[in-house]
């Protein structure tokens, strides 16, 4: 296994490259069929298939009968500028995503709403669109959506996370400064703008709410993972057999300092101390925190138990859980963190896999005391020690998995996308915002 330890030059050569994927590969055959003949336009400023939350609804659409065109950007220059996946028709711009400051989220905001918005209008002169769903980052890119709704296509806006919170974090502001009050405002004409908006959770939910829009404007469809990827395993029972290998401890996900990867390697060489045989996996794209990160770990020699294993599909990432004996969501404080419900959380729980998750609002509305392992945000000293109790008794932590398997089974994919499809079928009907909540009502 040594030619998988930390390599900093593979490292940076997968800042170019993600893992592949076959194109072309069917998904299952049309379930509901409850709207065929229906078209649907996605814009996201991402990639696909990588991003779990557009992929789902993309997907869902098509089981439906729906069909999908998607505009995206590219990852690298080899992905195809045209490709089929899963039936949905994606159409990849060379576009690149930069991480910088404000100017530079700004010119890539503003630049893909543009080309985004001019292909909407061409294509909708050759094709009637009856849906355009929107995701944000940035909320504005509902408006790319102009013509398509001036030819009477319902538009929704799908707010994966709320902006102001995130720049908040990102960029250390203030939230009485103005560049969070100019956000707020673009918040509130973007929801405006649509016909109705969606988001992950219900803290968020409260958020937008309170400052935005109507509560009965809002929908809930959770970031669960994909059945059809990642089956349901029953938790196993613990063994009592000695170990022969390393107790493996996995993170994956985006690598940004918010997200707590140091955070990760700190507790975890902690745990070191008082049980040596235990090694660290990370998954995700390059960045430039990565190379912070394992640019310190080569500097402590940690290298011997902190694996970078690079971008995986979720189809790896499955193979991944179920080869780690625990996952963790290792977030630092912030105003961002504190609202976030993460989807690797229902990732671990779906494969049976004991999960250390923050102990943040975000996700106490849906865990209760005994069916999740919690640490304080951003408390490596309680991370390490949540780590160390998960090693110690695995019969008590298979039991409180088991319990967190039931929060997963009340919120599982198959559940939640029936909100999706309830509330285009409103929308579709001629029905409106107004009957958001009352869709909910009907599938709650």
């Amino acid at each position: 296994m040594s030619d998988q330890r930390l390599d900093v030059s593979a490292m940076e050569e997968s800042t170019s490259t993600v893992a592949s994927f076959k194109p072309g590969v069917l998904a299952e055959p049309v379930k509901g069929g409850r709207l065929i003949g229906k078209r649907a336009a996605m814009v996201v400023l991402s990639h696909y298939p990588n991003d779990p939350r557009v992929r789902r609804a993309a997907e869902t659409l098509i089981d439906e009968g729906m069909t999908v065109e998607l505009i995206c950007v590219k990852r690298n220059k080899e992905e195809p500028t045209r490709d089929r996946f899963n039936n949905v028709e994606i159409l990849r711009l060379p576009f690149q995503r930069r991480r910088g400051g404000r100017l530079v989220y700004a010119w890539n905001y503003l630049s893909f709403l543009t080309i985004s918005f001019v292909l909407l209008a061409l294509r909708s002169l050759t094709r009637r669109y009856d849906l355009v769903h929107v995701h944000n980052m940035p909320d504005v890119l509902v408006f790319s959506a102009l013509v398509p709704k001036i030819l009477k296509a319902k538009v929704i806006l799908d707010l994966h996370d709320p902006m102001p919170e995130l720049m908040q974090t990102i960029f250390q502001m203030d939230e009485a400064s103005r560049g969070v009050r100019i956000l707020k405002v673009l918040e509130k004409l973007s929801i405006s703008f649509a016909d109705a908006a969606i988001t992950p959770n219900k803290a968020c939910r409260k958020i937008f709410s309170s400052r935005s829009c109507p509560a009965e404007k809002l929908g809930v469809v959770m970031n669960s993972p994909d059945e059809k990827i990642f089956a349901f395993r029953p938790t196993p029972v613990a063994s009592s057999m000695v170990r022969t290998r390393p107790f493996v401890i996995m993170y994956h996900g985006t690598l940004v300092e918010r997200l707590g990867l140091g955070l990760a390697v700190e507790a975890v060489n902690r745990v070191r101390q008082a049980v040596p045989d235990v090694e660290l996996r990370i998954y995700g794209a390059c960045t430039p925190y990565l190379k912070e990160v394992l640019t310190l770990v080569k500097n402590q020699s940690y290298q011997d138990w902190v694996r970078y294993l690079g971008p995986k599909t979720l189809e790896q990432i499955v193979q991944a859980i179920d080869d780690c004996d625990v996952g963790v969501v290792p977030n630092l404080r912030s105003v961002f963190t504190q609202i976030s419900t993460p989807t690797r959380i229902f990732e671990f729980l779906a494969r049976g896999k004991p999960v250390i998750a923050p102990a943040a609002p975000g996700v106490l509305e849906y865990f209760a005391k005994g069916s999740l392992v919690c640490f304080e945000l951003g408390d490596a000293t309680d991370l390490a020690r949540q780590l160390e109790f998960v090693i110690r008794h695995p019969a008590a932590v298979g039991e409180i998995t088991r319990h967190g398997q039931q929060v997963y089974l009340a919120h599982r994919w198959s559940r939640e996308r029936e909100h999706l499809v309830e509330l285009v079928l409103k929308l579709l009907a001629g029905n409106g915002v107004s009957n958001v909540g009352e869709a909910k009502q009907l599938i709650a």
